[in-house]
């Protein structure tokens, strides 16, 4: 099958942003893809941490079975954003994965920065909450606090696609190898990365992070990158890419919007698997 990791600029203009997504997922489509990753923050990326307040969506749904919400026609997602991307879903008749957006939290001062995936009739599918918050100050003279306004998930998620097991993750969630061994020995055989690395960190450790994590786990990446200069001078670092089991990229996104699409050959994963069996050999 093919997938598809989608690159933005997103602002603080909802309705601008979700037009730039459809947009470019529609061409994603355009070019077979049946997998289609919005990054991080794909819907809001204002100034101030505030504004996610007023966007917040609210997901409701019975029947929670940890560790695999996926919550099917169970669910209600109520809310613009949620109903754009379900719409998307339905006319493209593709998997949608939105990175990560405000989900109405345990309280009024923290919502959750929640991954979703639509299945092809528009219905919710399955709600990663991320996990790993991304609290640093780093040597450019930059800080966040992301935990002031974001309440952490609990659980890894997969969700099961006709083709494959796919691992949930979120940008920050790339440093916590242990994450992605959760979501192996839950079958997953894809993981998405949906991300907005800061222009200091990612020229540096994006690229080695995503490989590592293909190679250590023997899975193919998909990671959907926000790139360029944002509200409040936030730059984020993009190069959307997909990476195979072999830790090799085979699809890059350039600067800009874009796209990073490839054929996700489970054949390639079966043969990296046979000829190195590290999974196999695990001892801890």
């Amino acid at each position: 099958m093919i997938a598809a990791a989608v690159q933005m600029c997103s602002g603080d203009d909802v309705e601008k942003n979700l037009a730039t997504a459809e947009r470019l997922a529609r061409r994603a489509r355009e070019r077979g893809a049946e997998l289609i990753v919005l990054p991080e923050n794909f819907a809001l990326m204002a100034a101030s941490d505030e504004a996610k307040f007023a966007v917040a969506e609210r997901i409701d749904f019975e029947g929670l079975r940890a560790p695999h919400p996926s919550v099917g026609p169970q669910a209600s997602a109520s809310g613009p954003i949620l109903r754009r991307l379900g719409a998307l879903a339905k006319e493209l008749g593709a998997f949608i994965v939105g990175g990560g957006m405000p989900e109405r939290g345990p309280d009024e001062r923290h919502v959750h920065n929640t991954n979703v995936v639509f299945d092809p009739s528009g219905e919710l599918y399955v709600r990663y909450r991320k996990v790993h918050l991304f609290d640093v100050a780093i040597p450019d003279g930059a800080s966040y606090h992301e935990s002031a306004t974001v309440a952490p998930g609990d659980r890894p998620v997969t969700a099961d696609l006709p083709w494959f097991t796919l691992g949930l993750s979120v940008c920050y969630d790339l440093r916590f190898p242990e994450l992605y061994r959760a979501l192996v020995d839950q079958g997953a055989r894809v993981v998405v990365v949906p991300a907005a690395f800061t222009l200091h960190t990612g020229k540096d450790h994006w690229h080695v992070l995503l490989r590592a994590r293909a190679i250590e786990n023997q899975v193919f990446v998909i990671a959907a990158a926000q790139q360029g200069r944002h509200p409040g001078n936030r730059t984020t670092y993009g190069h959307s890419l997909i990476v195979n089991p072999w830790g090799t990229v085979i699809a890059e996104a350039d600067d800009g919007e874009g796209l990073a699409v490839a054929e996700i050959d489970l054949a390639v994963q079966e043969r990296v698997r046979r000829e190195v069996p590290c999974l196999k050999h695990r001892r801890l």
